[in-house]
């Protein structure tokens, strides 16, 4: 069984009831023993002292794959329209989307 005392039935039966789960007598007690176990696995991992590591995005040093965003010159309007099929002035029309 577990140190951790503040854990009991009643506030399994909470938790259940605010999560609108359905619980047997048995399945409460289960899950006290199973949150109560776990609940001392994070204390014993509250435990070590962590001030020296470096906080990390992920465990494998990873570089990004995608080019630096570096800005150019605009094409102008007309080279655009050029490749349009069916243009209206300075504006490129399409077919409608709702009719």
């Amino acid at each position: 069984m577990s140190n951790n005392d503040d854990l009991t039935s009643d506030a399994i039966r909470h938790l259940a009831s605010l999560t609108r789960i359905s619980m047997s007598d048995d399945e409460v007690e289960k899950m006290r023993d199973e949150m109560s176990n776990i609940l001392d696995n994070i204390a014993v991992l509250n435990e070590i002292d962590t001030d020296s590591v470096e906080p990390t995005g992920h465990s494998v040093d990873l570089k990004s794959v995608l080019r630096d965003d570096v800005s150019g010159d605009s094409l102008s309007t007309e080279d655009v329209l050029m490749n349009a099929p069916n243009s209206d002035e300075d504006l490129i029309k399409i077919k409608p989307v709702f009719e």
